[in-house]
């Protein structure tokens, strides 16, 4: 198997994950390009190639077992193991997230992405990330997330959000239990919060640009491997649960 460390970042045919895909291939790191729409997805490999970085395609649909399974062979197939799983791939779900008169399907959409696709990703990809000598995952998660901060008076932690802001709780509390049980092996798992960053997430509001968002990723991919595991960070440090 080549030495050359290699990625996998979700959602990476824009924004964050672009960004967290083009920092990982500036360290030299074969990186692949995991998105759904496939013209999306070979812009964004072409792209990353004509800086000089090495990317390649993965169709990859989190929401779907037969494409994150199909996904996991074509990464064993071509390169035998993955040294950094990194979830980006997440959604808002629709405008109207009132509690009291949110559709559940809302809930039910953000859910399913935000957290069971993380979990169907992480455990396809688990075999191969056991294949390498500092594997790392890292869970792209929100401050809004944080249920501190969400009953801390006068805390910024945006809009009311009954499907979007839980569906990032759901994923803090996912990464944890992850932890816990892959805290006898070398596999670091850890959420990170990219701030409010100018995406089509957001409508392009946010005042941080995708490169801010994505380096916190980059930090935590390439931890040591006394690093910490099981836990919630942004740029300032560690987030509250």
């Amino acid at each position: 198997m080549s030495e050359q460390r290699t990625a996998l970042v979700t959602g990476a045919n824009k924004g964050i994950g672009y960004e967290i895909a083009a920092g990982l291939g500036a360290l030299g790191w074969k990186v692949g390009v995991g998105a759904r729409d496939e013209e999306r997805r070979e812009a964004a490999v072409a792209k990353l190639r004509a800086a000089g970085f090495d990317a390649f395609g993965v169709p990859l649909d989190v929401t779907d077992d037969a494409s994150v399974a199909a996904a996991a062979e074509l990464i064993e197939d071509g390169v035998g193991r993955l040294d950094v799983l990194v979830n980006n791939a997440g959604i808002t779900g629709s405008a109207q997230q009132m509690p009291t008169t949110v559709d559940p399907a809302t809930v039910r959409a953000a859910v399913e992405t935000n957290v069971i696709g993380v979990i169907r990703v992480t455990n396809a990809m688990l075999p191969l990330l056991r294949r390498s000598a500092s594997p790392r995952i890292v869970n792209m998660s929100s401050s809004v997330g944080s249920l501190t901060l969400q009953t801390t008076p006068g805390a910024e932690v945006g809009p009311i959000a009954a499907a979007y802001s839980p569906s990032k709780t759901f994923l803090n509390a996912v990464t944890v239990q992850y932890a816990k049980e892959l805290r006898e092996t070398n596999i670091l798992i850890n959420a990170a919060c990219p701030g409010y960053c100018a995406t089509d997430l957001n409508g392009f509001r946010g005042y941080r640009t995708p490169e801010q968002g994505a380096a916190v990723a980059i930090r935590l991919a390439t931890l040591p491997d006394d690093g910490p595991t099981g836990e919630f960070f942004d740029d300032a440090g560690t987030v509250p649960w």
